[in-house]
């Protein structure tokens, strides 16, 4: 994102002139599918959380949180992202250069975010089961979430607005015309902290006591079988049963996106605080690998929650539409 750019486009000949049209065309359908995934499977999310009445929850409220930052990266992100790395050309203009980089800065810190928060939440559930049904409700919940995104939002204002290019840094030499927006020194340790360390480092903190939480609370149950307790007793071990198989979905969520963004991180720490050049390709596979996660979150779903295989038959047969559909009881077996 250079100011003053008298060149319009600009033109990576190394890349382009080894790369055939016949391999152009299969990474455009590759990358078409990959933002068809994310676009459709992130919107079933959020009509079926939206419209079910049954899944106003406080955790599914945070997971909407996150499958809406999906969608948009499937929506304003992936495609522009699609031919900028094909075509190794921004062809898009340098005021759309700035509000895409705004989008995909907020996008990326926003997903960031709501995964820490629903470490959070998943820690609150199990360690003290009884306070977060008496206190974490949904207003609660959407309040959270509304400040995480403002939050976000301000902050990567506040770094694009302030001297966060690393235009004139030497050793910086963005192709001229092209959409790049590197963070200087300064920015770039605030940026790694707020945006991934610091996140990083509450999912993976509370996710290793939910893990302890969880092994204590089977051995319990298990006890509690031995002796043949009383059917009212019977009832806890139920609901911790359940708060329990929604944390580990949910921590397979958080793994999955760590795995797929530690590589970004990587090359950009590489990149920009050791001085080391990963090469321009490399880049590009971690960062794509980085927001094909927006894709994976559904699968995820698919495989570990009924209520999203149920609504999605739902809506393929709209039956959706019908009166009282949100009323629905998606937990049922049939």
């Amino acid at each position: 994102m250079k100011k003053n750019i008298s060149v319009e486009y600009c033109y990576h000949s190394e890349n382009v002139s080894s790369r055939g049209a016949g391999v152009s065309l299969f990474l455009y359908i590759i990358a078409a599918g990959a933002v068809i995934l994310t676009f459709s499977g992130n919107l079933v999310v959020i009509i079926s959380i939206s419209h079910f009445k049954q899944l106003h929850t406080p955790t599914n409220i945070l997971v909407l949180s996150l499958a809406v930052a999906d969608f948009l990266v499937g929506t304003f992100v992936m495609p522009f992202m699609t031919i900028q790395s094909i075509e190794t050309c921004w062809y898009f203009g340098e005021k759309f250069c700035l509000i895409y980089t705004i989008v995909l800065a907020c996008l990326t810190t926003v997903s960031m975010m709501n995964l820490a928060v629903i470490a959070i939440d998943r820690y609150l559930a199990i360690s003290n089961p009884m306070f977060y049904s008496m206190t974490v409700s949904v207003r609660l919940t959407c309040f959270c979430v509304v400040s995480v995104w403002l939050m976000t939002l301000s902050y990567i204002l506040t770094m694009m607005f302030s001297n966060g290019n690393t235009e004139g840094v030497e050793g910086v030499d963005p192709c001229p015309g092209d959409c790049v927006f590197v963070l200087n020194l300064t920015w770039g340790t605030i940026d790694l902290v707020f945006s991934f360390i610091l996140p990083v480092s509450v999912m993976v903190s509370l996710y290793t006591k939910i893990v302890i939480i969880a092994k204590r609370h089977a051995k319990a149950i298990s006890v509690q079988q031995r002796v043949q307790v009383g059917r009212k007793n019977n009832n806890m071990p139920a609901i911790k049963k359940s708060e329990t198989k929604a944390s580990k979905t949910l921590g397979i969520v958080v793994l999955v996106f760590l795995l797929c963004w530690l590589p970004f991180y990587v090359c950009t720490i590489l990149n920009q605080f050791m001085s080391y050049p990963v090469p321009s390709y490399a880049f590009c596979a971690c960062w794509w690998l980085a927001f094909v996660n927006s894709g994976i979150n559904p699968i995820i779903y698919a495989l570990f929650y009924p209520w999203f295989r149920k609504s999605f038959k739902l809506m393929v047969t709209f039956k959706i539409c019908s009166h009282g559909s949100s009323l629905i009881n998606l937990m049922s077996e049939k």
